[in-house]
């Protein structure tokens, strides 16, 4: 049978981003297949989008070497090569309801060796709490603020922070937030200079951009 994916084992090496793999309009059966070649060449993937419908089905042969993380929906195949660095990135949400896609970000960053720090529950609705936390915050050089609704937080950390501002608009609300659509028009409008928008939902997308900002600030 013909292989119906390709890997990019030289990822790694030649733009400094792991290998990832989106599942979820993957079946069990080709993540299996994945997970086979990887293991043929003792090579590190993250997953993504891992539902556990789909991790439960996969054989315990493969899992066993899967660090699997049900609330993320994320897994590392094989990680135990890459050591985590210190905490470099700041992961601030609005409410809890943003945790998944949060820990998305988390975990991205985590399998290419850079840690976090997550901060949850400081949306602009009670404001006193992000003025508790804004004095952390303000140490990280990357700042990645996951926000649905109207994504108000995205701006006023805009306006608060010196360091890159990296807005994940997510999904979270109901009626007028359309699915995150609104919480991405705002962030794209914010009037906060500077703010780097990803797509909805996308957290392994602003943990991507995040570890190539740190790339390059290494090398310069």
């Amino acid at each position: 049978m013909t292989d119906d994916f390709q890997m990019d084992w030289d990822r790694q090496s030649r733009i400094g981003l792991g290998e990832a793999v989106f599942c979820a309009d993957k079946t069990p059966d080709q993540i299996e297949r994945i997970l086979d070649a990887s293991q043929a060449r003792n090579q590190r993937l993250l997953f993504t989008r891992l539902s556990q419908q789909k991790h439960a089905h996969l054989s315990a042969y493969l899992t066993k070497d899967l660090d699997y993380d049900p609330e993320s929906e994320t897994g590392f195949f094989m990680s135990n090569s890459f050591a985590t660095k210190e905490s470099q990135v700041a992961i601030v949400t609005a409410g809890t309801s943003d945790a998944k896609v949060a820990r998305e970000a988390a975990r991205t960053l985590e399998f290419n060796g850079i840690g976090t720090s997550l901060i949850f529950d400081v949306g602009v609705a009670g404001l006193w709490r992000l003025n508790a936390r804004i004095d952390k915050i303000r140490q990280f050089p990357v700042v990645i603020a996951v926000a649905g609704m109207d994504a108000a937080l995205v701006s006023v950390l805009g306006g608060l922070v010196s360091g890159v501002i990296i807005a994940v608009p997510t999904s979270t609300g109901y009626g007028a937030a359309r699915n995150g659509e609104t919480a991405l028009a705002a962030s794209l409008v914010s009037c906060s200079a500077g703010v780097v928008v990803c797509n909805i939902d996308n957290g392994f997308g602003a943990a991507c951009a995040a570890i190539r900002i740190l790339g390059a600030s290494s090398h310069f």
